[in-house]
């Protein structure tokens, strides 16, 4: 038997013990009700600071926008002070800064969002690569002379007298902006060409009546919103079945893409070559189309002798799947996303400093040109509120292009990027007029409307995927792709770009001619 006496000490002091841990409980405790006052309040206020900065997150992107803004005004009444109807101009500066902060929010989203989506680039490293080639575009090839009136919209000469012209513009320029504006909020990737040709049109007409308007021109830009996406498609839907053809669906997927991957980047290259060309240097040298395609067919062999070994060194080692030869359309997506942007900064900011341009002409001249020279302080307006435009509010337009349309990889988005390229090359040989942003998006719906179908209807992917899984196991995912198929392409997304598209000419104008009104009242 245990010793008693031994038991109870020992039982004494596990008591005592317990005893001790609880005076240490209560104790700390009664620490912590008397704590809370401080240590709870300390903590509300942390929370307030935490829910101070989300709420004001939000505000932020549009205060740097309002800075910009005042900053252009700034700049202009810098260069116009000493001359008449300066707070025209300066009030003209402050349109034109916020339509090319639109700009950049809207339509530089169709430049990098398939690289995003493809997750070939972050959403960082988009915005920075496109800020820097949309304004090397602008300010390197962006023109120094544009015509006053977006492609000859409207006849000049019915209009009344200059300061006519000059609400015109102005009518044009507030409406292209706010509609930009809209548009982006509902997201929605739209033309800004359609938007400021729409608020010409609107404020010619409330100036001089619908004969000023060319209606010749008007029709070829109607056809263009069915011409433009329609094309796109169709391009990039031909080179996603060449590759799905002749590198995907290939039992050796490496020694198919050794084969037609360097070819692809060479055509590539020559797309781009071409396309800089003829849209992307006419400041620098004015470049007609078959010396263009010239320039693109040397900028294709180039690429095709580089591109061989380089290929073949990087695919040594890779295994056979797919996730392989997305590696290998990485980085020419990053050089087509890059090179778009630059095309597109030299091209469209004009949209933004075409109409401030013949504004600022007009008024110091007292007359209407037919073309107009560009003052470097309305081009730096018009470049770096591009750019502010993408930074700030980019980013909702570009997961907007790049995820929620269909779902991208990088072949598939290299799709996207190689038809804008030659669908632009393409129309303006035909004397096409066309949209890059219609083409861009009309090439995302064409990718995966293509898959939709390709995923059901295919006998050679369906040959592939039979001897590849077995009968009985292609049998047991038809039906799961069968409901993954009509998920492929977002119906909701397309419909509503869609309709933004159609309005977009109409209801410019109509806001155009209001603002005709409204500016007519506190100018002249």
């Amino acid at each position: 038997m245990p010793n008693c006496s031994g038991y109870d000490a020992c039982c004494a002091v596990h008591e005592k013990l317990r005893e001790e841990d609880a005076a240490k409980k209560v104790y700390s405790m009664s620490n912590l009700r008397k704590k809370p006052t401080l240590d709870k309040d300390l903590e509300k206020f942390s929370r307030l600071e935490l829910a101070g900065n989300a709420m004001a997150r939000p505000l932020v992107a549009p205060a740097v926008a309002f800075v910009f803004l005042m900053f252009a005004m700034a700049m202009a009444g810098f260069y116009v002070s000493d001359q008449p109807n300066a707070i025209i101009i300066v009030a003209a500066a402050g349109i034109g800064a916020y339509l090319a902060i639109n700009i950049g929010a809207n339509d530089v989203a169709n430049n990098v969002g398939p690289s995003v989506g493809s997750k070939a680039l972050t959403i960082g490293g988009a915005l920075l690569l496109a800020a820097i080639f949309e304004s090397a575009g602008a300010l390197i090839a962006g023109g120094d002379v544009v015509k006053t009136v977006s492609k000859g919209i409207i006849d000049a000469s019915q209009v009344g007298d200059y300061t006519d012209f000059v609400k015109l513009m102005l009518a044009a320029l507030i409406s292209a902006a706010i509609w930009l504006n809209l548009a982006t909020w509902i997201g929605a990737p739209v033309s800004t060409t359609h938007s400021i040709v729409g608020g010409v049109m609107g404020g010619g007409i409330a100036a001089a009546g619908f004969s000023s308007v060319s209606w010749g021109t008007m029709a070829g830009i109607a056809a263009s919103w069915v011409i433009s996406p329609v094309l796109g498609g169709i391009i990039a839907a031909l080179f996603l079945a060449f590759i799905k053809s002749f590198i995907i669906y290939q039992h050796d997927k490496i020694a198919a893409a050794r084969r037609w991957v360097p070819l692809l980047i060479a055509i590539m290259a020559g797309a781009f070559a071409t396309y800089l060309a003829m849209k992307g240097l006419k400041k620098i040298v004015k470049i007609d189309i078959e010396i263009a395609l010239l320039i693109g067919a040397a900028a294709f062999v180039i690429a095709l002798l580089v591109c061989r070994p380089l290929i073949r060194k990087q695919s040594e080692g890779m295994e056979n799947r797919n996730q392989s030869l997305r590696t290998l359309f990485r980085w020419p997506l990053i050089f087509s996303a890059a090179l778009l942007s630059f095309a597109h900064g030299a091209n469209d900011v004009a949209n933004a400093i075409g109409p401030l341009s013949a504004i600022v002409h007009t008024i110091q001249e007292g007359g209407i040109a037919k073309a107009v020279a560009i003052p470097l302080w309305v081009m730096l307006i018009g470049a770096f509120g591009i750019s502010f435009g993408l930074m700030l509010f980019g980013p909702k337009l570009i997961r907007m292009v790049g995820e929620k349309i269909t779902k991208l990889n990088p072949m598939r988005a290299y799709c996207v990027s190689l038809s804008a390229a030659i669908t632009v090359i393409f129309a303006s040989w035909l004397g096409l007029p066309v949209s890059s942003t219609h083409i861009a998006v009309g090439a995302i719906f064409g990718v995966g409307f293509f898959r939709e179908w390709y995923t059901m209807k295919s006998k050679r992917r369906i040959a592939f995927v039979k001897q590849s899984t077995g009968m009985e196991t292609f049998k047991q995912n038809r039906v799961k792709e069968d409901e993954k198929r009509r998920m492929l392409v977002r119906r909701s997304h397309f419909m509503t770009i869609i309709a933004a598209w159609v309005i977009t000419v109409p209801l410019a104008a109509i806001l155009s001619a209001c603002m005709f009104f409204v500016v007519d009242l506190f100018i002249f």
